[in-house]
């Protein structure tokens, strides 16, 4: 038997709840129990006006912005739609039935000014750190760090090519991106992270680097560098860089600084990939911060060529001298000079040479130095700490570091296919920064959703 024709009727009154609509398992309620924007007035009170017009709630625009990145909204104007029209969107937004939604330009009007001024976003994402903190979810024994390459908002065909001459200070003018690179023109996770100049740069995001890293078609990319905690995957830090290895392993130190000092992080040991092996990079983690390296060195050292490599030789500590496979030793210096030069290079590389009388000699001369006089070794001066993380990459923690570093590459799947992260909307450094700190606070909200159920959450 077919119903009755469905009527919609008025009504005087209504009663309604936003609360009995949202569903006990929508993301939304079980990320809401640890959203702390309680300080957040006081900290954006010294950069609003005491006279004039009220303003938005800034508290609105960040739960509105989380919304946006923990169910991958890219655009800001869809976003307000979906507020408008999404009572449980409505409820964590704290709007009611009848709230306003703000116009989408109140974001970008906020964005580039008092949240930037006073660094909001950075705080929030570090809020999302101290609660997982709080929950136990942070072990702080193990990290791991890694970076991702992000698609900016530029296009080749309106860039200049690096012979060609660009009046940066004029585009200065009209471009707020351009300016925003032009003062991190010092920096070392940006303009002074290498000398090499790209072969592209576009006019409209010069600070994005053209890079063809993914072995595809090359694009114009940022950086964004993950460091981690290894025991449940929470993101410890976040920075944006250079789309380069120099910028990417000086932002790894970055963040290993910023959360011994803002958290009081020590970790015992970092996992990395051999892009982070390189001599500095081991010997500032060993000598400085006392971390264990279960990083890859970066070694360029085996020969392809049917000559011995440097492994061949064996190093006495002792004497300070190498042996060749013929018995012979080599030595920093061979001869006894009136004025001796300096024993290391200007690239921390000590020269270790044989005796040219013991290479003519020697039988196996083919097979080690057939095109040279001698036998040479390089040595870093950082040796102590590479034959370190050798070590420890060949022991069974070695192998588990490894096994356990493809954590942070998950998060990188997650932000990009999940929260729809794989390309920037905003330009600049300052624009990838907002992106970045956004996203990695809506991930650690999301983790703390999915490993804390709501009888087990902590008494406040």
């Amino acid at each position: 038997m077919m119903g009755p024709r469905q009527v919609e009727q008025g009504a005087l009154f209504y009663e309604f709840s936003l609360d009995t609509h949202v569903p006990a398992d929508h993301l939304l309620r079980a990320i809401d129990r640890f959203v702390d924007l309680s300080g957040l007035r006081a900290h954006l009170r010294p950069f609003y006006s005491t006279t004039g017009r009220p303003s938005v709630d800034p508290e609105l625009m960040v739960r509105m912005l989380l919304v946006g990145y923990c169910f991958g909204i890219r655009s800001e104007r869809r976003l307000c739609e979906e507020v408008h029209l999404n009572l449980a969107y409505r409820w964590f937004c704290r709007l009611g039935l009848d709230g306003a939604v703000p116009d989408h330009s109140t974001f970008s009007k906020n964005r580039h000014g008092r949240f930037r001024d006073s660094d909001l976003l950075r705080e929030v994402f570090e809020t999302t750190v101290q609660r997982c903190i709080e929950e136990g979810l942070v072990g702080g024994e193990g990290f791991a760090v890694d970076a991702s390459l992000i698609r900016a908002d530029a296009n080749k065909q309106r860039s200049a090519d690096a012979s060609e001459a660009v009046d940066w200070n004029d585009l200065a003018r009209i471009r707020r991106s351009v300016r925003e690179y032009l003062d991190t023109l010092d920096e070392a996770a940006w303009g002074a992270a290498s000398e090499v100049q790209p072969k592209f740069v576009s006019r409209s995001d010069p600070a994005a680097q053209w890079t063809g890293a993914l072995k595809g078609h090359a694009f114009f990319a940022y950086a964004t560098n993950y460091l981690i905690d290894l025991d449940h995957a929470v993101i410890v830090d976040v920075e944006a860089s250079r789309a380069i290895r120099q910028a990417e392993v000086g932002a790894a130190r970055t963040m290993i600084a910023r959360a011994q000092d803002r958290f009081g992080l020590w970790p015992a040991r970092l996992a990395a990939d051999s892009a982070y092996g390189s001599a500095e990079q081991l010997a500032w983690l060993v000598h400085e911060r006392g971390i264990e390296p279960h990083i890859p060195v970066f070694d360029k050292s085996e020969r392809r060529d049917g000559t011995f490599s440097r492994s061949a030789f064996t190093y006495d500590p002792a004497a300070d001298a190498y042996t060749c496979p013929a018995g012979h030793p080599l030595r920093p210096r061979q001869k006894v000079y009136r004025t001796p030069f300096p024993l290391v290079d200007d690239d921390g590389m000590m020269r270790y040479r044989a005796s040219k009388r013991d290479c003519d000699a020697c039988a196996l001369k083919p097979r080690c130095c057939p095109t040279t006089p001698a036998r040479k070794i390089p040595r870093s001066i950082h040796e102590g700490a590479r034959q370190m993380a050798r070590d420890i990459c060949a022991s069974e923690e070695g192998r588990t570091s490894r096994r356990e570093r493809k954590k942070v590459e998950m998060l990188f799947a997650h932000l990009k296919r999940i929260l729809k992260l794989d390309r920037l909307r905003l330009r600049g450094p300052n624009g990838a920064r907002d992106e970045f700190h956004l996203a990695a606070a809506a991930q650690n909200l999301r983790k703390l959703a999915q490993l804390i159920p709501l009888q087990q959450l902590s008494p406040a």
